[in-house]
Protein backbone atom coordinates (compact mmCIF):
# COMPACT_ATOMS: atom_id res chain seq x y z
CA UNK A 1 0.00 0.00 0.00
CA UNK A 2 2.89 2.36 0.77
CA UNK A 3 4.47 1.72 -2.65
CA UNK A 4 1.15 2.34 -4.37
CA UNK A 5 0.73 5.60 -2.47
CA UNK A 6 4.16 6.84 -3.53
CA UNK A 7 3.45 5.81 -7.12
CA UNK A 8 0.20 7.78 -7.21
CA UNK A 9 1.85 10.81 -5.61
CA UNK A 10 4.69 10.57 -8.10
CA UNK A 11 2.22 10.50 -10.99
CA UNK A 12 0.51 13.62 -9.64
CA UNK A 13 3.88 15.37 -9.32
CA UNK A 14 4.71 14.47 -12.94
CA UNK A 15 1.39 15.84 -14.17
CA UNK A 16 1.77 19.01 -12.09
CA UNK A 17 5.31 19.59 -13.39
CA UNK A 18 4.13 19.22 -16.99
CA UNK A 19 1.29 21.70 -16.45
CA UNK A 20 3.36 24.23 -14.49
CA UNK A 21 6.29 23.94 -16.86
CA UNK A 22 4.10 24.76 -19.83
CA UNK A 23 2.76 27.86 -18.12
CA UNK A 24 6.18 29.06 -16.95
CA UNK A 25 7.99 28.15 -20.15
CA UNK A 26 10.33 25.82 -18.24
CA UNK A 27 11.02 22.26 -19.34
CA UNK A 28 9.20 19.77 -17.10
CA UNK A 29 12.32 17.54 -16.64
CA UNK A 30 14.12 20.41 -14.92
CA UNK A 31 11.23 20.98 -12.53
CA UNK A 32 11.03 17.27 -11.75
CA UNK A 33 14.71 17.03 -10.85
CA UNK A 34 14.34 19.98 -8.49
CA UNK A 35 11.10 18.56 -7.09
CA UNK A 36 12.75 15.20 -6.49
CA UNK A 37 15.61 16.78 -4.55
CA UNK A 38 13.19 18.88 -2.50
CA UNK A 39 10.95 15.92 -1.66
CA UNK A 40 13.90 13.72 -0.69
CA UNK A 41 14.92 16.31 1.92
CA UNK A 42 11.65 15.85 3.82
CA UNK A 43 12.11 13.84 7.04
CA UNK A 44 9.13 11.58 6.29
CA UNK A 45 10.53 10.48 2.93
CA UNK A 46 12.84 7.46 3.19
CA UNK A 47 16.05 7.14 1.20
CA UNK A 48 15.22 6.13 -2.36
CA UNK A 49 17.31 3.42 -3.99
CA UNK A 50 16.36 2.14 -7.42
CA UNK A 51 17.86 -0.95 -9.03
CA UNK A 52 19.62 0.35 -12.18
CA UNK A 53 18.17 -2.58 -14.15
CA UNK A 54 14.73 -1.05 -13.65
CA UNK A 55 15.95 2.00 -15.54
CA UNK A 56 18.11 0.28 -18.18
CA UNK A 57 15.69 -2.58 -18.86
CA UNK A 58 12.34 -1.21 -17.67
CA UNK A 59 12.16 2.50 -18.49
CA UNK A 60 14.62 3.18 -21.29
CA UNK A 61 13.50 0.57 -23.91
CA UNK A 62 9.94 1.96 -24.22
CA UNK A 63 11.20 5.56 -24.13
CA UNK A 64 13.79 4.94 -26.84
CA UNK A 65 11.29 2.91 -28.88
CA UNK A 66 8.73 5.71 -28.73
CA UNK A 67 11.32 8.33 -29.70
CA UNK A 68 12.61 6.25 -32.62
CA UNK A 69 9.10 5.66 -34.01
CA UNK A 70 8.67 9.42 -34.44
CA UNK A 71 12.11 10.01 -36.00
CA UNK A 72 11.79 10.44 -39.80
CA UNK A 73 13.85 7.59 -41.24
CA UNK A 74 14.77 9.56 -44.35
CA UNK A 75 16.18 12.40 -42.23
CA UNK A 76 18.16 9.89 -40.17
CA UNK A 77 19.49 8.30 -43.35
CA UNK A 78 20.63 11.68 -44.64
CA UNK A 79 22.49 12.43 -41.41
CA UNK A 80 23.84 8.90 -40.88
CA UNK A 81 27.51 9.86 -41.18
CA UNK A 82 27.18 12.63 -38.60
CA UNK A 83 25.04 10.51 -36.28
CA UNK A 84 27.36 7.49 -36.44
CA UNK A 85 30.38 9.66 -35.70
CA UNK A 86 28.73 11.34 -32.72
CA UNK A 87 27.35 8.08 -31.32
CA UNK A 88 30.59 6.09 -31.65
CA UNK A 89 33.70 8.19 -32.17
CA UNK A 90 32.67 11.03 -29.88
CA UNK A 91 31.69 8.63 -27.08
CA UNK A 92 35.05 6.86 -27.32
CA UNK A 93 36.97 10.13 -27.49
CA UNK A 94 35.08 11.63 -24.55
CA UNK A 95 35.52 8.48 -22.48
CA UNK A 96 39.27 8.42 -23.01
CA UNK A 97 39.75 12.15 -22.32
CA UNK A 98 37.58 11.98 -19.21
CA UNK A 99 39.34 8.78 -18.19
CA UNK A 100 42.68 10.56 -18.05
CA UNK A 101 41.07 13.45 -16.16
CA UNK A 102 39.46 11.18 -13.54
CA UNK A 103 42.62 9.13 -13.09
CA UNK A 104 44.51 12.35 -12.34
CA UNK A 105 42.06 13.93 -9.89
CA UNK A 106 40.97 10.79 -8.00
CA UNK A 107 43.96 9.23 -6.20
CA UNK A 108 44.40 5.51 -6.78
CA UNK A 109 41.67 5.26 -9.38
CA UNK A 110 43.69 4.13 -12.39
CA UNK A 111 43.10 4.73 -16.08
CA UNK A 112 40.78 1.74 -16.61
CA UNK A 113 38.35 2.83 -13.90
CA UNK A 114 38.66 6.42 -15.14
CA UNK A 115 37.61 5.36 -18.64
CA UNK A 116 34.74 3.38 -17.10
CA UNK A 117 33.45 6.53 -15.41
CA UNK A 118 34.09 8.46 -18.62
CA UNK A 119 31.90 5.98 -20.49
CA UNK A 120 29.19 6.52 -17.89
CA UNK A 121 29.02 10.30 -18.39
CA UNK A 122 29.76 10.43 -22.14
CA UNK A 123 26.44 9.49 -23.81
CA UNK A 124 23.79 12.11 -24.34
CA UNK A 125 20.27 11.16 -23.33
CA UNK A 126 17.27 10.88 -25.67
CA UNK A 127 14.92 12.05 -22.94
CA UNK A 128 17.11 15.03 -22.12
CA UNK A 129 17.52 16.10 -25.76
CA UNK A 130 13.73 16.11 -26.09
CA UNK A 131 14.01 19.57 -24.52
CA UNK A 132 15.71 20.79 -27.69
CA UNK A 133 13.07 19.21 -29.90
CA UNK A 134 10.36 21.36 -28.31
CA UNK A 135 12.18 24.64 -28.84
CA UNK A 136 11.88 24.88 -32.62
CA UNK A 137 15.49 23.91 -33.28
CA UNK A 138 16.11 23.38 -37.05
CA UNK A 139 15.16 19.94 -38.31
CA UNK A 140 18.69 18.83 -39.24
CA UNK A 141 20.05 19.67 -35.80
CA UNK A 142 17.14 17.86 -34.14
CA UNK A 143 17.70 14.77 -36.30
CA UNK A 144 21.40 14.70 -35.41
CA UNK A 145 20.64 15.06 -31.70
CA UNK A 146 17.91 12.41 -31.80
CA UNK A 147 19.97 9.92 -33.77
CA UNK A 148 23.01 10.40 -31.56
CA UNK A 149 21.10 9.97 -28.31
CA UNK A 150 19.27 6.90 -29.61
CA UNK A 151 22.42 5.04 -30.64
CA UNK A 152 25.26 6.17 -28.37
CA UNK A 153 24.05 4.16 -25.37
CA UNK A 154 25.32 0.94 -26.93
CA UNK A 155 28.81 2.41 -27.38
CA UNK A 156 28.92 3.69 -23.81
CA UNK A 157 27.68 0.48 -22.20
CA UNK A 158 30.02 -1.75 -24.23
CA UNK A 159 32.94 0.54 -23.39
CA UNK A 160 31.89 0.52 -19.73
CA UNK A 161 31.91 -3.29 -19.60
CA UNK A 162 35.26 -3.42 -21.38
CA UNK A 163 36.84 -0.87 -19.00
CA UNK A 164 35.55 -2.74 -15.94
CA UNK A 165 36.96 -5.97 -17.35
CA UNK A 166 40.22 -4.21 -18.20
CA UNK A 167 40.59 -3.06 -14.61
CA UNK A 168 40.74 -6.70 -13.52
CA UNK A 169 42.60 -8.21 -16.49
CA UNK A 170 43.96 -7.42 -19.90
CA UNK A 171 41.42 -6.56 -22.57
CA UNK A 172 42.53 -6.15 -26.17
CA UNK A 173 41.38 -3.35 -28.42
CA UNK A 174 40.21 -5.90 -30.97
CA UNK A 175 38.18 -7.62 -28.29
CA UNK A 176 36.39 -4.39 -27.41
CA UNK A 177 35.77 -3.60 -31.10
CA UNK A 178 34.48 -7.11 -31.74
CA UNK A 179 32.19 -6.94 -28.72
CA UNK A 180 30.78 -3.62 -29.91
CA UNK A 181 30.19 -4.81 -33.48
CA UNK A 182 28.52 -8.00 -32.25
CA UNK A 183 26.38 -6.06 -29.81
CA UNK A 184 25.13 -3.59 -32.41
CA UNK A 185 24.83 -5.97 -35.38
CA UNK A 186 22.90 -8.63 -33.51
CA UNK A 187 20.69 -6.01 -31.87
CA UNK A 188 19.91 -4.52 -35.30
CA UNK A 189 18.89 -7.94 -36.64
CA UNK A 190 16.68 -8.61 -33.63
CA UNK A 191 15.11 -5.16 -33.92
CA UNK A 192 14.33 -5.57 -37.63
CA UNK A 193 12.78 -9.00 -37.10
CA UNK A 194 10.69 -7.88 -34.12
CA UNK A 195 9.56 -4.70 -35.92
CA UNK A 196 8.44 -6.57 -39.03
CA UNK A 197 6.72 -9.37 -37.10
CA UNK A 198 5.00 -6.78 -34.94
CA UNK A 199 3.55 -5.04 -38.00
CA UNK A 200 2.61 -8.35 -39.63
CA UNK A 201 0.63 -9.38 -36.56
CA UNK A 202 -1.09 -6.02 -36.27
CA UNK A 203 -2.33 -6.12 -39.87
CA UNK A 204 -4.30 -9.22 -38.89
CA UNK A 205 -5.86 -7.79 -35.74
CA UNK A 206 -8.78 -5.43 -36.36
CA UNK A 207 -9.43 -4.05 -32.87
CA UNK A 208 -7.48 -0.81 -32.50
CA UNK A 209 -7.17 -0.92 -28.67
CA UNK A 210 -5.77 -4.46 -28.94
CA UNK A 211 -3.16 -3.48 -31.52
CA UNK A 212 -2.11 -0.47 -29.47
CA UNK A 213 -1.74 -2.66 -26.38
CA UNK A 214 0.38 -5.01 -28.48
CA UNK A 215 2.72 -2.13 -29.35
CA UNK A 216 3.47 -1.64 -25.64
CA UNK A 217 5.19 -5.04 -25.59
CA UNK A 218 7.35 -4.45 -28.67
CA UNK A 219 10.32 -2.65 -27.03
CA UNK A 220 10.62 -5.41 -24.42
CA UNK A 221 10.17 -8.20 -26.97
CA UNK A 222 13.10 -6.67 -28.85
CA UNK A 223 15.29 -5.76 -25.87
CA UNK A 224 15.06 -8.92 -23.75
CA UNK A 225 16.21 -11.49 -26.38
CA UNK A 226 18.96 -9.13 -27.51
CA UNK A 227 20.29 -8.79 -23.95
CA UNK A 228 20.12 -12.55 -23.41
CA UNK A 229 22.18 -13.04 -26.58
CA UNK A 230 24.81 -10.55 -25.41
CA UNK A 231 23.68 -7.71 -27.67
CA UNK A 232 22.37 -4.25 -26.86
CA UNK A 233 18.72 -4.35 -25.85
CA UNK A 234 18.45 -0.58 -26.20
CA UNK A 235 19.64 -0.66 -29.82
CA UNK A 236 17.21 -3.51 -30.55
CA UNK A 237 14.34 -1.43 -29.18
CA UNK A 238 15.47 1.58 -31.24
CA UNK A 239 15.68 -0.43 -34.47
CA UNK A 240 12.26 -1.98 -33.84
CA UNK A 241 10.91 1.56 -33.45
CA UNK A 242 12.56 2.74 -36.66
CA UNK A 243 11.05 -0.18 -38.58
CA UNK A 244 7.63 0.53 -37.10
CA UNK A 245 7.84 4.24 -37.86
CA UNK A 246 9.01 3.64 -41.44
CA UNK A 247 6.66 0.82 -42.49
CA UNK A 248 3.71 1.57 -40.21
CA UNK A 249 2.05 4.19 -42.47
CA UNK A 250 1.95 1.65 -45.31
CA UNK A 251 0.32 -1.21 -43.40
CA UNK A 252 -1.50 0.24 -40.37
CA UNK A 253 -4.83 2.02 -40.52
CA UNK A 254 -5.01 5.73 -39.67
CA UNK A 255 -7.01 4.97 -36.52
CA UNK A 256 -4.36 2.51 -35.33
CA UNK A 257 -1.56 5.01 -35.89
CA UNK A 258 -3.51 7.81 -34.26
CA UNK A 259 -4.20 5.59 -31.26
CA UNK A 260 -0.50 4.70 -31.06
CA UNK A 261 0.55 8.34 -31.18
CA UNK A 262 -1.88 9.41 -28.47
CA UNK A 263 -1.25 6.52 -26.10
CA UNK A 264 2.52 6.54 -26.53
CA UNK A 265 2.55 10.29 -25.88
CA UNK A 266 0.92 9.58 -22.54
CA UNK A 267 3.43 6.82 -21.82
CA UNK A 268 6.29 9.18 -22.66
CA UNK A 269 5.02 11.86 -20.28
CA UNK A 270 4.73 9.37 -17.41
CA UNK A 271 8.01 7.50 -18.00
CA UNK A 272 10.05 10.63 -18.73
CA UNK A 273 8.70 12.21 -15.59
CA UNK A 274 9.49 9.08 -13.58
CA UNK A 275 13.09 9.06 -14.84
CA UNK A 276 13.82 12.65 -13.83
CA UNK A 277 11.86 12.47 -10.60
CA UNK A 278 13.82 9.38 -9.57
CA UNK A 279 17.03 11.17 -10.47
CA UNK A 280 16.23 13.94 -8.01
CA UNK A 281 14.95 11.57 -5.31
CA UNK A 282 18.14 9.49 -5.34
CA UNK A 283 20.52 12.43 -5.17
CA UNK A 284 20.25 12.90 -1.40
CA UNK A 285 20.87 9.20 -0.75
CA UNK A 286 23.95 9.25 -2.94
CA UNK A 287 25.29 12.32 -1.11
CA UNK A 288 24.71 10.51 2.20
CA UNK A 289 26.76 7.53 0.98
CA UNK A 290 29.64 9.83 0.05
CA UNK A 291 29.59 11.45 3.49
CA UNK A 292 29.62 8.07 5.21
CA UNK A 293 32.63 7.05 3.15
CA UNK A 294 34.36 10.35 3.99
CA UNK A 295 34.99 10.93 0.30
CA UNK A 296 34.05 14.61 0.39
CA UNK A 297 30.92 16.00 -1.24
CA UNK A 298 32.57 19.30 -2.15
CA UNK A 299 35.42 17.48 -3.82
CA UNK A 300 32.98 15.35 -5.80
CA UNK A 301 31.13 18.43 -7.00
CA UNK A 302 34.38 20.09 -8.08
CA UNK A 303 35.35 16.98 -10.05
CA UNK A 304 31.88 16.87 -11.59
CA UNK A 305 32.17 20.52 -12.60
CA UNK A 306 35.49 19.86 -14.31
CA UNK A 307 34.07 16.80 -16.05
CA UNK A 308 31.05 18.76 -17.26
CA UNK A 309 33.29 21.44 -18.74
CA UNK A 310 35.39 18.74 -20.44
CA UNK A 311 32.33 17.09 -21.99
CA UNK A 312 31.32 20.39 -23.56
CA UNK A 313 34.86 21.19 -24.74
CA UNK A 314 35.42 17.76 -26.29
CA UNK A 315 32.00 17.89 -27.92
CA UNK A 316 32.72 21.32 -29.38
CA UNK A 317 36.12 20.14 -30.62
CA UNK A 318 34.42 17.27 -32.43
CA UNK A 319 31.42 19.18 -33.81
CA UNK A 320 33.55 22.00 -35.28
CA UNK A 321 35.31 19.84 -37.93
CA UNK A 322 32.02 17.99 -38.47
CA UNK A 323 30.43 21.28 -39.52
CA UNK A 324 33.38 21.97 -41.80
CA UNK A 325 32.83 18.64 -43.54
CA UNK A 326 29.12 19.39 -43.90
CA UNK A 327 29.95 22.79 -45.40
CA UNK A 328 32.33 21.24 -47.92
CA UNK A 329 29.68 18.69 -48.87
CA UNK A 330 27.24 21.50 -49.56
CA UNK A 331 29.80 23.33 -51.72
CA UNK A 332 30.52 20.13 -53.58
CA UNK A 333 26.78 19.68 -54.05
CA UNK A 334 26.60 23.00 -55.90
CA UNK A 335 29.23 21.73 -58.34
CA UNK A 336 27.75 18.23 -58.77
CA UNK A 337 24.08 19.24 -59.05
CA UNK A 338 24.21 19.83 -62.87
CA UNK A 339 26.07 16.54 -63.37
CA UNK A 340 23.41 14.62 -61.46
CA UNK A 341 20.68 16.37 -63.46
CA UNK A 342 22.31 15.20 -66.73
CA UNK A 343 22.61 11.66 -65.38
CA UNK A 344 18.90 11.60 -64.56
CA UNK A 345 18.02 11.63 -68.27
CA UNK A 346 20.90 9.42 -69.31
CA UNK A 347 21.51 5.68 -69.47
CA UNK A 348 22.97 3.66 -66.57
CA UNK A 349 26.55 2.46 -67.06
CA UNK A 350 26.78 -0.85 -68.87
CA UNK A 351 28.20 -3.83 -67.11
CA UNK A 352 29.99 -6.68 -68.81
CA UNK A 353 33.02 -8.87 -68.66
CA UNK A 354 36.12 -8.23 -70.71
CA UNK A 355 36.19 -9.58 -74.28
CA UNK A 356 32.45 -10.24 -74.13
CA UNK A 357 29.47 -8.35 -75.43
CA UNK A 358 27.93 -6.15 -72.75
CA UNK A 359 24.52 -7.19 -71.53
CA UNK A 360 21.54 -5.08 -72.56
CA UNK A 361 20.13 -2.74 -69.94
CA UNK A 362 16.72 -3.75 -68.64
CA UNK A 363 13.90 -1.37 -67.78
CA UNK A 364 14.25 -2.34 -64.15
CA UNK A 365 17.94 -1.37 -64.16
CA UNK A 366 17.06 1.98 -65.72
CA UNK A 367 14.41 2.58 -63.08
CA UNK A 368 16.73 1.71 -60.19
CA UNK A 369 19.53 3.87 -61.65
CA UNK A 370 17.24 6.86 -62.03
CA UNK A 371 15.89 6.35 -58.51
CA UNK A 372 19.43 6.46 -57.11
CA UNK A 373 20.26 9.56 -59.11
CA UNK A 374 17.00 11.23 -58.04
CA UNK A 375 17.82 10.48 -54.41
CA UNK A 376 21.28 11.99 -54.89
CA UNK A 377 19.74 15.17 -56.31
CA UNK A 378 17.25 15.34 -53.43
CA UNK A 379 20.09 14.89 -50.93
CA UNK A 380 22.12 17.69 -52.50
CA UNK A 381 19.07 19.97 -52.54
CA UNK A 382 18.51 19.15 -48.86
CA UNK A 383 22.09 20.12 -47.98
CA UNK A 384 21.76 23.40 -49.87
CA UNK A 385 18.35 24.25 -48.44
CA UNK A 386 19.28 23.44 -44.84
CA UNK A 387 22.92 24.35 -44.21
CA UNK A 388 24.50 23.71 -40.84
CA UNK A 389 26.39 26.81 -39.74
CA UNK A 390 28.10 27.78 -36.53
CA UNK A 391 24.78 28.79 -34.97
CA UNK A 392 23.24 25.36 -35.48
CA UNK A 393 26.52 23.78 -34.41
CA UNK A 394 26.50 25.74 -31.17
CA UNK A 395 23.00 24.47 -30.43
CA UNK A 396 24.08 20.89 -31.20
CA UNK A 397 26.98 21.25 -28.76
CA UNK A 398 24.98 22.82 -25.95
CA UNK A 399 21.94 20.52 -26.36
CA UNK A 400 24.02 17.39 -25.72
CA UNK A 401 22.75 16.82 -22.18
CA UNK A 402 23.19 13.80 -19.91
CA UNK A 403 20.32 12.04 -18.21
CA UNK A 404 18.89 8.68 -17.21
CA UNK A 405 21.53 6.52 -18.91
CA UNK A 406 24.30 8.20 -16.93
CA UNK A 407 22.40 7.77 -13.68
CA UNK A 408 21.61 4.08 -14.25
CA UNK A 409 25.02 3.18 -15.69
CA UNK A 410 26.83 4.77 -12.74
CA UNK A 411 24.98 2.50 -10.32
CA UNK A 412 26.07 -0.59 -12.25
CA UNK A 413 29.69 -0.01 -11.23
CA UNK A 414 30.86 -3.10 -9.27
CA UNK A 415 30.99 -2.92 -5.44
CA UNK A 416 34.80 -3.25 -5.50
CA UNK A 417 35.21 -0.13 -7.64
CA UNK A 418 37.74 2.23 -6.00
CA UNK A 419 35.93 5.20 -4.39
CA UNK A 420 32.65 3.90 -5.80
CA UNK A 421 30.37 6.26 -3.88
CA UNK A 422 32.44 9.23 -4.99
CA UNK A 423 32.32 8.13 -8.64
CA UNK A 424 28.56 7.60 -8.54
CA UNK A 425 28.04 11.07 -7.07
CA UNK A 426 30.31 12.59 -9.73
CA UNK A 427 28.30 10.90 -12.49
CA UNK A 428 24.96 11.94 -11.02
CA UNK A 429 26.19 15.49 -10.45
CA UNK A 430 27.32 15.69 -14.08
CA UNK A 431 23.89 14.51 -15.25
CA UNK A 432 21.95 16.84 -12.95
CA UNK A 433 24.28 19.77 -13.62
CA UNK A 434 24.00 19.19 -17.36
CA UNK A 435 20.21 19.22 -17.18
CA UNK A 436 19.97 22.26 -14.93
CA UNK A 437 22.69 24.36 -16.58
CA UNK A 438 22.36 23.45 -20.25
CA UNK A 439 18.65 22.71 -20.16
CA UNK A 440 17.76 25.96 -18.41
CA UNK A 441 19.85 28.14 -20.74
CA UNK A 442 19.11 26.31 -24.01
CA UNK A 443 15.85 28.20 -24.74
CA UNK A 444 17.58 31.59 -24.49
CA UNK A 445 20.47 30.31 -26.60
CA UNK A 446 18.09 29.10 -29.32
CA UNK A 447 16.16 32.38 -29.32
CA UNK A 448 19.42 34.36 -29.55
CA UNK A 449 21.17 32.34 -32.25
CA UNK A 450 18.19 31.17 -34.30
CA UNK A 451 15.54 33.88 -34.14
CA UNK A 452 12.51 33.10 -36.27
CA UNK A 453 13.79 29.69 -37.34
CA UNK A 454 11.10 27.14 -38.03
CA UNK A 455 10.88 23.53 -39.08
CA UNK A 456 8.10 23.80 -41.66
CA UNK A 457 8.59 23.32 -45.39
CA UNK A 458 8.52 26.34 -47.73
CA UNK A 459 5.62 27.23 -49.97
CA UNK A 460 7.33 25.89 -53.08
CA UNK A 461 7.42 22.40 -51.62
CA UNK A 462 3.78 22.66 -50.58
CA UNK A 463 2.78 23.61 -54.12
CA UNK A 464 4.70 20.71 -55.64
CA UNK A 465 3.24 18.32 -53.11
CA UNK A 466 -0.30 19.51 -53.84
CA UNK A 467 0.29 18.78 -57.52
CA UNK A 468 1.56 15.33 -56.62
CA UNK A 469 -1.57 14.62 -54.55
CA UNK A 470 -3.88 15.79 -57.36
CA UNK A 471 -2.14 13.51 -59.84
CA UNK A 472 -2.26 10.57 -57.41
CA UNK A 473 -6.00 11.05 -56.82
CA UNK A 474 -6.62 11.00 -60.57
CA UNK A 475 -5.11 7.52 -60.86
CA UNK A 476 -7.94 6.05 -58.78
CA UNK A 477 -11.24 4.94 -60.25
CA UNK A 478 -13.69 7.88 -60.46
CA UNK A 479 -16.03 7.93 -57.48
CA UNK A 480 -13.83 5.67 -55.34
CA UNK A 481 -12.69 8.07 -52.63
CA UNK A 482 -11.03 5.42 -50.46
CA UNK A 483 -8.91 4.31 -53.40
CA UNK A 484 -7.99 7.95 -54.03
CA UNK A 485 -6.88 8.40 -50.42
CA UNK A 486 -4.87 5.18 -50.67
CA UNK A 487 -3.20 6.37 -53.87
CA UNK A 488 -2.37 9.73 -52.28
CA UNK A 489 -0.92 8.07 -49.20
CA UNK A 490 1.20 5.76 -51.35
CA UNK A 491 2.47 8.75 -53.34
CA UNK A 492 3.37 10.57 -50.13
CA UNK A 493 5.29 7.60 -48.76
CA UNK A 494 7.11 7.09 -52.07
CA UNK A 495 8.09 10.77 -51.97
CA UNK A 496 9.28 10.29 -48.39
CA UNK A 497 11.46 7.31 -49.34
CA UNK A 498 12.86 9.20 -52.30
CA UNK A 499 13.84 12.18 -50.16
CA UNK A 500 12.05 14.66 -52.43
CA UNK A 501 10.44 16.73 -49.66
CA UNK A 502 11.13 17.84 -46.13
CA UNK A 503 9.75 15.48 -43.52
CA UNK A 504 7.74 18.25 -41.86
CA UNK A 505 5.50 18.91 -44.85
CA UNK A 506 5.11 15.19 -45.57
CA UNK A 507 4.10 14.52 -41.98
CA UNK A 508 1.51 17.30 -42.13
CA UNK A 509 0.10 16.04 -45.42
CA UNK A 510 -0.11 12.47 -44.13
CA UNK A 511 -1.96 13.72 -41.05
CA UNK A 512 -4.50 15.44 -43.30
CA UNK A 513 -5.09 12.23 -45.27
CA UNK A 514 -5.47 10.26 -42.05
CA UNK A 515 -7.96 12.77 -40.69
CA UNK A 516 -9.95 12.60 -43.93
CA UNK A 517 -10.16 8.82 -43.78
CA UNK A 518 -11.10 8.80 -40.09
CA UNK A 519 -13.80 11.37 -40.81
CA UNK A 520 -15.21 9.04 -43.47
CA UNK A 521 -15.39 6.27 -40.89
CA UNK A 522 -17.17 8.51 -38.39
CA UNK A 523 -19.73 9.46 -41.04
CA UNK A 524 -20.51 5.80 -41.47
CA UNK A 525 -18.45 5.00 -44.52
CA UNK A 526 -16.46 1.76 -44.33
CA UNK A 527 -12.73 2.27 -43.75
CA UNK A 528 -10.09 1.21 -46.20
CA UNK A 529 -9.05 -2.45 -45.77
CA UNK A 530 -5.81 -3.08 -43.92
CA UNK A 531 -4.16 -5.19 -46.58
CA UNK A 532 -2.94 -3.16 -49.58
CA UNK A 533 -3.99 -6.04 -51.85
CA UNK A 534 -7.63 -5.94 -50.71
CA UNK A 535 -10.04 -4.03 -53.00
CA UNK A 536 -11.18 -0.67 -51.67
CA UNK A 537 -14.74 0.19 -50.74
CA UNK A 538 -16.50 2.69 -53.02
CA UNK A 539 -17.15 6.10 -51.49
CA UNK A 540 -17.74 9.65 -52.50
CA UNK A 541 -15.90 11.31 -55.39
CA UNK A 542 -12.15 11.56 -55.08
CA UNK A 543 -10.57 14.84 -54.14
CA UNK A 544 -7.01 15.76 -53.18
CA UNK A 545 -6.35 16.35 -49.51
CA UNK A 546 -5.49 19.97 -48.65
CA UNK A 547 -2.19 20.84 -47.05
CA UNK A 548 -2.07 22.81 -43.81
CA UNK A 549 -0.64 26.30 -44.03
Amino acid sequence: MELLTFAVLGLLVVVAAAAVGERLGVAAPLLLVVAGVAVSLLPVVPTVEVDPEWVLAGLLPPLLYSASVSVPTMDLRRELSAVSGLSVLLVVLSSVVLGFFFSLVVPGLGLAWGIALGAVVSPTDAVATSIARRLGVPARAVTILDGESLLNDATALVLLRAAVAGAASTVSLWGVAGSFLWSVALAAVVGVVVGRVHLWVRTRVHEVPVTTALSFAVPFVAAIPAELAGASGLVAAVVAGLVTGSRGPRVLSPRARLSDAQNWSTVEVVLEGAVFLLMGLQLVGIVTDVREDHAGVGRALLIAGGALVLTVVVRAAYVAPLLLVQHRQAQRGVEMRPLFADMLDGEPPRRGRRRRTTRPISDRQRERFRARVAYGIAYLDHLLAHPLGWREGTVVVWAGMRGAVTLAAAQTLPPDTPSRSLLVLVAVAVAVGSLLLQGATLPRLVRTLLPGDGTGADQEQRTRLMTLLVQAAQTAEPGDRVAALRAQRSALLDARDGGDYDSAVLTQALAVLDADEIAMELRGRPPAPRSPATPATPGSPARPAPLPG
